[in-house]
């Protein structure tokens, strides 16, 4: 039989759909595969924001990086006492800088089924900001132009040593890398999503703050191996948000938001 280029071509083009959809299917959920198979939650990784010579966003009188240790604390201690066989590890339990890639390293090393890091907001107008309420962040596909909030997290990379080596590989103008970074990201992007909408309206259940689900482009979670949300609590150079931020009650709320959040998502995703 001959084989000319117009009868060629239709038989690649399957072959390559083909490969694309194969290689697509390896990051399905086991509920996709028709097989029987069990998935049980075990291990949440906490990560309070930034640290030690990292302070972070700052209000008049507090800085973000003690108001996330603060919460991040607070929402282990509720997990440890009404989760108990939920395993929870934390990235930082005091003043420390932890570099952004231990942080990933860390949570991967414990197996982490989910991963929480806590922040604060702030906005360009400095402490007399006035906008308000929370954002949950998920990691962005689609590679565009930094926006702001995610310069100032990424920032915390040129405090490292060596930067410029360790996260050579974080170069979005890079087809190949974003190509890889996109389908590792499919594997787990459905569950972050659930769990940031599900934060997201306990958030509006719980206090009279707006909050939001977005996509950023943020190392800390593109580098996670594991479903993760970025919970920006409030925004710190808004006077009385930082007041609310730094007061047990409104710690409570967050905590509580959280920790509702996590027991419904844990109901969805164990089978």
């Amino acid at each position: 039989m001959n084989y000319t280029p117009k009868k060629i071509f239709p038989v690649l083009l399957n072959v390559v759909l083909l490969l694309i959809f194969t290689g697509l299917n390896a990051f399905t959920f086991p509920t996709d595969t028709g097989k029987t198979a069990t998935f049980k939650f075990k291990t949440i990784v906490i990560d309070p924001g930034h640290g030690g010579k990292d302070p972070g966003a700052h209000g008049i009188t507090s800085s973000e990086k003690n108001v996330a240790l603060s919460i991040s604390k607070k929402l282990r201690r509720a997990l440890t006492d009404e989760m108990p066989n939920v395993n929870v590890v934390m990235t930082r339990s005091d003043d420390t800088f932890i570099e952004l890639n231990r942080r990933s390293e860390i949570a991967t090393e414990h197996h982490g089924d989910l991963f929480i890091s806590i922040h604060c907001n702030s906005s360009p107008e400095g402490t007399g900001a006035s906008h308000r309420g929370a954002e949950l962040l998920i990691s962005a596909l689609k590679r565009s132009k930094e926006q702001y909030e995610a310069i100032r997290e990424n920032s915390s990379i040129y405090i490292e040593k060596d930067y410029k080596t360790k996260y050579a590989s974080y170069d979005e103008s890079n087809p190949a890398n974003r190509i890889i970074l996109n389908l590792f990201l499919q594997k787990h992007r459905k569950q972050s999503i659930l769990f940031g909408e599900l934060v997201n309206k306990e958030f509006k259940n719980t206090d009279n703050r707006s909050s939001v689900v977005k996509e950023q482009s943020l190392l800390v979670l593109a580098h996670s191996t594991m479903p993760a949300v970025l919970v920006e609590t409030g925004y710190i150079n808004n006077v009385n948000e930082e007041r609310y931020l730094n007061s047990d009650a409104g710690q409570e709320e967050i905590v509580q938001s959280i920790l509702q959040a996590i027991k419904a998502y844990k109901k969805q995703v164990s089978f």
